[in-house]
């Protein structure tokens, strides 16, 4: 594609390069198999970001098949269609001018919990030293985030700036990071906090009520 400046600390090539790994890695984890998801990164300095294509599975991203869109989901570059959730990755960079990095992707524990609608608990260490505040839930009863509720998007950064990461009802996670990289760590560790999670309320189910009797 080779659509921006030549490779630097932040040129296109290396962004490309953290992206496609970044993919690999979240399909070789399991947190998005198939062609779904979608995953991208900033280009610093422009309104840009590179995104995976729309029908392209995480795992055969390439520099070739990669697209340039700008924040409103428009190809600037690249052959490829962009993905259906790229207006909701430029309303994350347009309005968190800290997000470098987002990675949306169908991991079945978390959208298991979102079910629940509540927040995603903090239920380790690990998950409250890295994330700090829990992870927020978000009901929009959508297959793709529409723009009208892109404004509740934005108000849950208001609320909380530093928030790693969203869940969609029945849908998935967002996680966003510093770079593409960062963002799909954080899509791990959720996915990892909502397995966890849900092993623990399990756990109450089963060692509770033995509990109850042995007090009797």
């Amino acid at each position: 594609m080779n659509a921006c400046e030549s490779p630097g600390p932040d040129g296109l090539a290396d962004i490309e390069k953290d992206l496609i790994e970044a993919a690999a890695r979240a399909y070789r984890r399991g947190i998005q198999t198939g062609n779904g998801g979608n995953l991208s990164a900033r280009i610093p300095g422009k309104d840009l970001m590179v995104v995976k294509p729309s029908g392209i599975s995480f795992i055969d991203c390439n520099e070739s098949n990669l697209v340039v869109t700008d924040f409103d989901g428009k190809v600037v570059a690249g052959s490829g269609k962009a993905s259906r959730e790229a207006l909701l990755h430029g309303v994350l960079y347009r309005n968190v001018p800290s997000i470098g990095g987002v990675v949306h992707c169908h991991a079945p524990c978390a959208i298991s919990w979102s079910f629940s609608r509540k927040d995603l608990p903090l239920v380790t260490h690990h998950a409250r030293m890295k994330f700090g505040v829990p992870v927020a839930t978000l009901d929009v009863d959508a297959p793709v985030v529409p723009p009208e509720a892109m404004p509740k998007v934005v108000g849950l950064f208001e609320e909380h700036p530093t928030l790693p990461a969203f869940l969609l009802v029945g849908h998935g996670i967002v996680a966003v990071g510093k770079n593409v990289l960062a963002a799909e760590h954080v899509a791990e560790l959720v996915e990892e906090t909502a397995q966890i999670a849900w092993l623990r309320e399990l756990g109450r189910k089963v060692f509770e009520p033995s509990r109850e009797t042995d007090a009797r």
